[in-house]
C-alpha cells in the first residue's frame, strides 16, 4: 500500500471490505505521503472511528435517519454517502447528505443511464456540493448542533459556525412544502441572513416575542413520501455585514473593505453560473451593462476568501427602470454674468417629483437629494430671435429637416413672435445651439434649483396657484417676458406654462431613449386623461418625453433654456 500511495501520489486511500484502520496502516501510509486520508468501507462502528476520519455511507442504505449519528458522535469525521448512479433516483440520499454537511460519491458502475431523472440529480447534487465547497470553514465546525428545535414536525435544522458566519442546513420532511418562519435564530444586529439555496435576503421576524427565520422549501407529490423522491432542503447563512451594494441606475455601487475577492453573478451562483472577478478591497461603481450586457434580474455578490464564502448580497433589476445615459460637458466658467442671465448660489435640492404616467416607467430619482454647484442660467427661455441670430451666424443646418422650426415662414419667425421662445427643435438642434453661446442644457437638479429655489415652493413665485403669474393654458405661446410676477426666486421668468423646457438629462431604459421636460406647456389636452398633461405644472412634477429621432422629436410645445457654469 505504501509503495502505491508513493507512486500514484495518492491522497486517501478506499479500504475496500475494512470498516477500520488503526495505527499501523496509518503509520504505513504516512511514511509514502504525509496526511493521508483512510477512507473506510461502510458505515463505520464507534470503535472502528477511533484510527480514521472519514467514511462512507454504503448505498445500501437507501432511507437511513434524516441525523447521521457518525458526526455527532466525532464532529471531525468526514463521511461521502455513497449513491448508486443507474439503480434509481438519488433525491433523497442527496438531500440527507447535504443536510449532515457532507459529500456525495457517484458510483457509475451500474449500466443503463436513467435518462431525465439523473439530469435532475446532478442539477440538485451540482447546487449542494457548490454550497458545501463554499462554506466547508463551517462544515468542519467540531461544536456543531444537530436538531435545533422547530415549530413544525419533520423540518429538522443543523447549525454550523466558522468565525462570524453561521450557516443552517434544513431538511424539510412534509409533502406539502415549506415557507413560514420555523425556528429561531442568532439575534445580532452585525449580521444579516440570506437563503443560499435560493438566494434570496431572510429577514427575522418577531413571533411570541422571539425573533424566526423563516424556511421556504418545495414540497412533492405525496405518492413519493416514503421513497428515493422524498425530500427538499433549504440553506440560511448569516454574514458579518462585509458588502454594501446598491442599484444605481445602470450601475453597482459597492464598497467591500475585505480582502479576498468579489464575485458578482449574473443570476444565482452555481459551478456553471456566469460571473465577473474584482479584487478586493474596492470602493466603486460598476456599469452593469459593462459586465453582462442589456440585463434584468438577479445580481449575486460574494465575497470569497480562500475559496470560502464570507458574505452575500442579492440585487435586482426590476425590467423597464430607465438609467441615466447623459452626461454634463462643463462649460468654460464665467468671469462676469451676463445681462440675459442669473446666477443661482450652490445649494442642495430635493428631487420630490410626481412622474406622470407610468404606463412606462420614471427613474427612479424621488427623494433624492442632490448638491448643485453655482450656475448661470437663461433668465428667459430661448427665443425665435436669439435662434435666428444663432443659424445666422453659425451657418447651422440640421442633417434631418422634418418638422424643423415648421412655426416660421421663409426661413424666419413670424412678424411680432420675435420674443416667443423657440419650438419644433430637435435635442440636437438645441444643443447646437447651446455650444455655440457657449452654454449647455440644464439638468433636472439645476432646473428645479432654478425653478424653486430651497424652500420646497410648489410655484416658482410661492406654494399658491396663480393664474395671472403665467400662460394658464391659452391655447397658444405667450412672449416669454409677459409674466413678471411668475418669477423664481433668483428671478428666472416664464419657467411653467408657456413651453415644455427640455433638460440635460437623458435616459434609456432598454428599449426607449427619455428626455426629461419640466414646466407644462400652453396647450392642455382635455379628450382623455391618458394624454400628456399639458397647462401649468407645479415644481413637484416632472415629465418624460420619448426620443424617437429628430424629426418626430420636434414639438410646438416644447423648449429650451441654457445654463453656463460660475
Amino acid at each position: 500500500m505504501s509503495k502505491l500511495i508513493a507512486q500514484t501520489e495518492a491522497d486517501g486511500v478506499v479500504l475496500d471490505t475494512r470498516g477500520n484502520s488503526g495505527p499501523e496502516l496509518q503509520a504505513a501510509a504516512d511514511t509514502a505521503r504525509k496526511g493521508v486520508i483512510m477512507y473506510s468501507e461502510g458505515m463505520a462502528i464507534p470503535g472502528d472511528m477511533q484510527g480514521i476520519i472519514s467514511g462512507r455511507v454504503h448505498n445500501a442504505l437507501f432511507l437511513s435517519p434524516e441525523l447521521n449519528l457518525n458526526k455527532l458522535i466525532k464532529p471531525d469525521f468526514a463521511i461521502f454517502r455513497v449513491c448508486d448512479a443507474g439503480e434509481d433516483v438519488l433525491h433523497r440520499e442527496i438531500a440527507v447528505a447535504f443536510f449532515n454537511g457532507y459529500g456525495t460519491e457517484l458510483n457509475m458502475f451500474r449500466p443503463g443511464g436513467r435518462g431525465e431523472t439523473f439530469e435532475q440529480d446532478l442539477s440538485f447534487l451540482s447546487k449542494t456540493t457548490f454550497i458545501l465547497r463554499q462554506n466547508s470553514d463551517a462544515f468542519l465546525d467540531q461544536n456543531w448542533t444537530p436538531l435545533l428545535p422547530t415549530n413544525r414536525d419533520h423540518i429538522y435544522v443543523n447549525r454550523w459556525k466558522a468565525g462570524g458566519k453561521v450557516v443552517y442546513t434544513i431538511l424539510n420532511m412534509r409533502y406539502e412544502g415549506v415557507n413560514e418562519l420555523i425556528f429561531p435564530a442568532e439575534v445580532n444586529d452585525s449580521i444579516h441572513y440570506i437563503s443560499l439555496w435560493n438566494h434570496e435576503p431572510v429577514m427575522l421576524q418577531n413571533k411570541d416575542g422571539i425573533r424566526y427565520l423563516s424556511v421556504k422549501a418545495n414540497g412533492w407529490e405525496p405518492s413519493y413520501s416514503g421513497t428515493r423522491r422524498e425530500g427538499s432542503v433549504d440553506c440560511i447563512a448569516g454574514f458579518p455585514d462585509l458588502i454594501k451594494s446598491a442599484i444605481r441606475g445602470d450601475s453597482i455601487m459597492i464598497e467591500a473593505k475585505s480582502s479576498g475577492s468579489l464575485f458578482i453573478w449574473k443570476g444565482d451562483p452555481s459551478n456553471n453560473g456566469k460571473f465577473v472577478e474584482i479584487t478586493l478591497p474596492c470602493d466603486t461603481s460598476i456599469c452593469i451593462r459593462n459586465l453582462f450586457g442589456y440585463y434584468e434580474g438577479k445580481l449575486v455578490l460574494q465575497i470569497v476568501e480562500n475559496k470560502r464564502l464570507k458574505d452575500e448580497n442579492v440585487l435586482r433589476i426590476t425590467g423597464g427602470k430607465p438609467w441615466i445615459i447623459s452626461k454634463v460637458a462643463p462649460t468654460s466658467a464665467a468671469k462676469v454674468i451676463p445681462a440675459e442671465m442669473v446666477l443661482v448660489p450652490k445649494s442642495k435640492v430635493s428631487l420630490n417629483l410626481i412622474p406622470g404616467d407610468e404606463f412606462i416607467p420614471y427613474p427612479d430619482i424621488s427623494n433624492t437629494v442632490i448638491l448643485v454647484d453655482s450656475f448661470l442660467i437663461d433668465r428667459y427661455p430661448v427665443t425665435n430671435a436669439q435662434y435666428y441670430e444663432f443659424i445666422t451666424n453659425s451657418g447651422y443646418h440640421t442633417a434631418d429637416t422634418a418638422g424643423y422650426l415648421r412655426h416660421w415662414q421663409y426661413g424666419t419667425f413670424r412678424q411680432g413672435q420675435d420674443k416667443y421662445a423657440v419650438v419644433n427643435l430637435s435635442l440636437e438642434d438645441m444643443k447646437a445651439y447651446a455650444k455655440w453661446a457657449g452654454k449647455r442644457l440644464p439638468t433636472q437638479a439645476e432646473w428645479q434649483l432654478a425653478a424653486q429655489g430651497n424652500d420646497n415652493r410648489k410655484w416658482p413665485w410661492g406654494n399658491d396657484f396663480h393664474a395671472t403669474n403665467c400662460n394658464n393654458s391659452f391655447e397658444r405661446q405667450t412672449p416669454v417676458d409677459a409674466f413678471p410676477k411668475g418669477q423664481s426666486p433668483y428671478g428666472v421668468m416664464d419657467l411653467v406654462g408657456n413651453i415644455w423646457q427640455m433638460t440635460n438629462d437623458i435616459y434609456f431604459n432598454g428599449t426607449n431613449y427619455i428626455g426629461i421636460i419640466r414646466g407644462g406647456s400652453y396647450y392642455k389636452p382635455d379628450s382623455s386623461w391618458w394624454y400628456l398633461q399639458g397647462g401649468p405644472q407645479s415644481l413637484d412634477k416632472t415629465q418624460m418625453m420619448l426620443l424617437v429621432s429628430p424629426g418626430f422629436d420636434r414639438s410646438p410645445t416644447v423648449g429650451f433654456r441654457c445654463v453656463k457654469d460660475y
